[in-house]
């Protein structure tokens, strides 16, 4: 059975001297040795402090402050962490490091490869403001009417996972995005994922947040979509082609009205209303096209994960039969 000493605790951080310490002192009285810190060049005395605790240490490849947690998370799994399981949690205070055993128990126990934290299940008075509030609800409508998956709260920052599912992630976001493409990562390979409630706490009146929500919300809702082009194409392709038929047959109606009732031409709009609605025509029926060949090859990896496992175990049948004539 695994446990802490399987894990390493990443902690991306910027700026946090003023939580840091406590973060790392509550992982560590609950048993997790093994915490690593990347800073993308903090400016304050987060590095040093976190040393002091006994973190690793590793400042960002990345030059200055837009390094972004993105790259952080990404540098520091792939590169700097060789144990089975991860814990992620940002180091602003906000998360429980005693609720730590909790993300990681459907790991351990074999349900999930990745776990999320539900902040909205139990979360703190003045935790979130109202407009984060609203933003968070709808990225997280938006991302179970693309994908088809109700994670909850897909913007936590505390996560736990193995590192081969996240090997088999393809993720390129710099900033905040980064949370949005583990789950849209998560829905696309079908990786186990399972979500667990968590407490989310205010963050202490000195340290200050990095997050700016209408440019990195912003930066959330533009990587939720473009991410659909692979997942849901239908929906990626069909919104624009909706929205071209649309504003073509707005065109034509008022072409049409215009001609009517005041005998008044418009022939390059007519011409322009009939482009738009056979883009919008043509871009949803490449939706559908798209969306059967996703579907196609979801139905061929279903066969080969399956074909796999079954090689697996017919191999692990013969080695304990010959073990066993030995």
């Amino acid at each position: 059975m695994a446990d802490s000493d399987d894990v390493c605790v990443l902690v991306p951080t910027y700026n946090e001297a003023a939580t840091i310490g406590e973060v790392i002192d509550g992982l560590r009285e609950e048993g997790f040795e093994d915490v690593l810190v990347i800073d993308g060049h903090s400016s304050d005395d987060t590095r040093e402090i976190a040393e002091e605790r006994g973190a690793r240490v590793v400042k960002q490849s990345g030059t200055g402050r837009g390094s972004g947690k993105g790259e952080a998370v990404r540098e520091g799994v792939l590169q700097h962490i060789d144990a089975e399981y991860v814990l992620m949690l940002d180091g602003d205070g906000t998360y429980k490091p005693e609720e730590a055993h909790d993300m990681l128990e459907p790991l351990f126990a074999g349900r999930a490869e990745h776990v999320i934290g539900d902040r909205f299940a139990n979360m703190e008075s003045g935790a979130m403001t109202r407009l984060n509030r609203f933003g968070n609800r709808m990225i997280n409508t938006g991302f179970h009417v693309v994908h088809g998956q109700n994670f909850r709260d897909i913007l936590s920052g505390y996560r736990a996972f193995t590192r081969d599912s996240f090997e088999r992630m393809t993720l390129n976001a710099e900033g905040f995005g980064i949370e949005t493409e583990l789950a849209v990562e998560c829905a696309r390979q079908g990786i186990r994922t399972e979500v667990v409630d968590i407490t989310y706490l205010a963050r202490p009146d000195e340290s200050e947040t990095n997050l700016r929500p209408f440019r990195d919300g912003g930066a959330i809702l533009l990587t939720l979509y473009l991410r659909s082009k692979t997942h849901n194409p239908l929906f990626y392709f069909g919104s624009v082609g909706g929205i071209s038929g649309l504003a073509g047959l707005f065109v034509g109606a008022w072409v049409g009205y215009e001609w009517f009732f005041r005998s008044v031409p418009h022939d390059i709009l007519a011409m322009l209303a009939g482009v738009l609605v056979l883009l919008g025509v043509q871009l949803v029926m490449f939706g559908v096209l798209a969306d059967t060949i996703v579907s196609l090859h979801r139905e061929q990896r279903s066969r080969l994960e399956r074909i796999a496992e079954e090689t697996r175990e017919e191999a692990a049948a013969v080695e304990e039969a010959s073990a066993a004539e030995d």
